[in-house]
C-alpha cells in the first residue's frame, strides 16, 4: 500500500496528535466535491483499498477541520481538508543510526547518515530522521528547519520550540550560517583554487533533477581541493546560495560528479533498496552566531568519507 506525500502538519493536525513518531497528515478537499468521504478518498488514492479507509474511519482517526470524526458516507464540504494518519504495509529498515551532536532549549542538532531521507514521503515513514527522532527524543514539536538530500550525509538543524523557530530559519534565509560541505569526486585540472563556480539553476527533467540554464547565476559555489585520494580528490565545498542539489550539479557540470551520484550528469535506473554505494557528499560542519545569545554556535560532523 502506498499513498502519495500529501501536506502535513507537525503536530496536532486535525486534533490527531503525533502517533509513533507520525504527525497526522491532510488531503484539501477540491471545489467540485460532491461525493461522500470514502468514495472521494478512494479516488484520491487509488493504491489504497477501501479496507484500508474504512478500518482507519472505524478508528475514529479520520477528522474534518473542525476535529469531528467522519463516517464513510459523510458528505465532503468543499474547500476543506482531511486529517488521517498515513500508512505502509511495509517498509524497508536504514540499518545506519543518526547521531545526536547538541541539545537545547530551541535546536536539536543531528549527524544524520547517508540513505537516511529527511522527512517521510512515498516509501519511506518511521524510516526516516524526524520520525527517529521524535521517537528517540519524545519532542513532538521537532521540524527540520533547512534540508539534506536522502543520499547526503552530515550535520542537521532541528527546531523544537515553535516560539523560536522562525528566528532561526531567518538565519538561512539571510545567508547568515557558514555551511561547509565535503566531496570526493574527480581531478579538475587547469584552474585556480579556490574556484568560484556560478551558473543558473532551473527545474530539469525528470521531475527530481536540476539542470543548467542561460541567464542571471542564481547558485554560487566555492570549490577547493582538501587532499589526493587515489584517483580520487577530497574537496571542500562552500555554498553561498542553497538551491536543490546545488553541489551535485556544480561538480557534474564540471566534470567532476561526485563519486555514485546517481542524479548527475545523468539519472542511473533507482538502486531501490540497495545501500551499497553511498553519495560521497558530507556536510561537514555548520556556524552562526545564534540570535538569541549572540553565542558563536559550530557544529561539525563525526562522520568520514
Amino acid at each position: 500500500m502506498a499513498e502519495g506525500p500529501p501536506a502535513r502538519r507537525e503536530q496536532g493536525a486535525g486534533g490527531l496528535p503525533v502517533r509513533n513518531g507520525v504527525a497526522a497528515s491532510f488531503v484539501a478537499i477540491p471545489a467540485d466535491c460532491r461525493r461522500g468521504l470514502l468514495d472521494f478518498l478512494l479516488e484520491r488514492f487509488p493504491a489504497v483499498d477501501g479496507a484500508t479507509w474504512i478500518a482507519r474511519i472505524a478508528r475514529g482517526e479520520v477528522l474534518d477541520e473542525r476535529n469531528n470524526v467522519m463516517r464513510a458516507d459523510t458528505p465532503c464540504r468543499p474547500n476543506t481538508k482531511v486529517f488521517y494518519y498515513r500508512e505502509l504495509d511495509a517498509e524497508t529498515p536504514i540499518p545506519f543510526e543518526e547521531t545526536i551532536l547538541h541539545q537545547d532549549a530551541h535546536l536539536l542538532v543531528v549527524d544524520k547518515p547517508h540513505f537516511l531521507p529527511v522527512v517521510p514521503s512515498g516509501r519511506f515513514l518511521q524510516e526516516t530522521l524526524l520520525v527517529r527522532l521524535r521517537r528517540k527524543t519524545g519532542l513532538m514539536d521537532l521540524t527540520p528547519i533547512h534540508r539534506l538530500d536522502r543520499e547526503t550525509a552530515g550535520v542537521m538543524l532541528f527546531s523544537h520550540n515553535p516560539a523560536t523557530r522562525g528566528i532561526y530559519q531567518s538565519l538561512f534565509q539571510q545567508r547568515a550560517i557558514v555551511k561547509e560541505y565535503e566531496a570526493l569526486a574527480g581531478t579538475l585540472r587547469g584552474v585556480t583554487f579556490p574556484l568560484t563556480y556560478r551558473s543558473r539553476m532551473v527545474d530539469g527533467t525528470p521531475f527530481f533533477r536540476m539542470r543548467e540554464a542561460p541567464g542571471e547565476a542564481n547558485s554560487e559555489t566555492v570549490i577547493t581541493p582538501l587532499e589526493q585520494r587515489g584517483e580520487h580528490v577530497l574537496y571542500r565545498l562552500e555554498p553561498l546560495t542553497g538551491r536543490k542539489h546545488q553541489l551535485r550539479l556544480h561538480m557534474a557540470s564540471l566534470g567532476i560528479p561526485i563519486v555514485n551520484d546517481a542524479f548527475y550528469p545523468d539519472a542511473l535506473p533507482c538502486k531501490g533498496d540497495d545501500l551499497s554505494a553511498p553519495l560521497k557528499l558530507l556536510a561537514r560542519s555548520l556556524r552562526f552566531t545564534d540570535p538569541l545569545d549572540g553565542a558563536a554556535r559550530h557544529f561539525t560532523s563525526l562522520r568520514q568519507l
